[in-house]
């Protein structure tokens, strides 16, 4: 298994989940272009895209920062064409780039909810959309979506109706998607948390500190992603995959080290299904939703 010489388009690379996986990559010696919107620091995010460079090129790869809103079409299809100019093709896009808040109805502003849907749904459409004529050049090319099953069931939608449309409509760009490019031979794939993820969102929006202690680290899905991609393309598409339980099915055993805090219960995440169940031994907090946890209403 390796990403030697192939090249990743990642959107959202600047931290979190995205900056995990172009890390991972990059310890084989891959070329990451990183695909987001922050080029100057931002007074409440980590990380820039230059500092992603830099750290991605410290790990062995070799980086391409470049700013990117994947609401805007000519960015977009600029930011694809740029990095193959400079690595001569893509082989994996990785759609990780997602606008968050979880709002009821009543409680959501528009320029919010035209937001999410422009960056989640309408932005993973249109990156995959002008990726694929790159990636009918490739010789084991992969889509990865950053969204979960399409489990369409009202405890996922009722607390915060906009997101939940503007995460599945990454899902179902998955499911149409694996259909229409099975023949050529390009896998599209999606790929979700059981548990929350330690991230800036988390951070900021959904708890603080005492959610953070309760989350894994984005290495988990890292890992998974990177096992994703070194599957044969032409045989692995069209999966909703939950990130411990496919590592599992991958020989993984221990999943202790993904944990933030061990001394902490697991945070549950939105919209994870029960099945597949967890893998032996991996206990998720019983709550139904991230926001009945009690950390979540006292933000410690």
């Amino acid at each position: 298994m390796s990403l030697n010489g192939k090249t990743l388009f990642i959107t959202g690379a600047s931290r979190g989940i995205g900056l995990a996986i172009a890390l991972r990559a990059a310890r084989d010696g891959a070329n990451i272009a990183i695909a987001a919107k922050t080029d100057t620091p931002h007074p409440k995010l980590p990380g820039t895209i230059h500092t992603a460079a830099k750290e991605v090129e410290e790990a062995g790869g070799r980086a391409l920062p470049l700013v990117v809103d994947i609401r805007d079409e000519e960015q977009v299809k600029s930011g694809l064409a740029r990095t193959v100019e400079t690595f001569g093709g893509i082989d994996i896009v990785v759609n990780n780039a997602s606008a968050v808040q979880v709002t009821p109805v009543a409680n959501t502003d528009m320029r919010r909810f035209d937001l999410m849907n422009g960056v989640n749904a309408r932005g993973t459409f249109m990156v995959s959309k002008y990726a694929i004529p790159y990636l009918e050049k490739a010789e084991n090319p992969h889509i990865l979506m950053n969204s979960p099953p399409l489990e369409m069931k009202e405890k996922w939608f009722a607390p915060h109706t906009a997101y939940s449309m503007a995460k599945f409509g990454m899902s179902m760009v998955v499911l149409g998607l694996a259909g229409e490019l099975r023949s050529k031979g390009i896998a599209v794939n999606a790929l979700w948390p059981r548990a929350t993820i330690a991230t800036s969102a988390i951070q900021n929006l959904l708890g603080g500190d005492a959610i953070m202690r309760m989350s894994r680290k984005p290495d988990i899905m890292a890992d998974a992603a990177y096992a994703i991609f070194n599957k044969r393309a032409a045989g692995f598409t069209g999966h909703f995959l939950i990130d411990d339980s496919f590592l599992y099915g991958e020989g993984v055993r221990d999943f202790e080290p993904y944990r933030v805090d061990p001394t902490q219960p697991l945070a549950p995440v939105f919209f994870t299904p029960d099945e597949p169940p967890p893998p032996p031994g991996v206990v998720i907090d019983g709550y139904r939703d991230i926001r009945e946890l009690p950390a979540a209403r006292t933000r410690s």
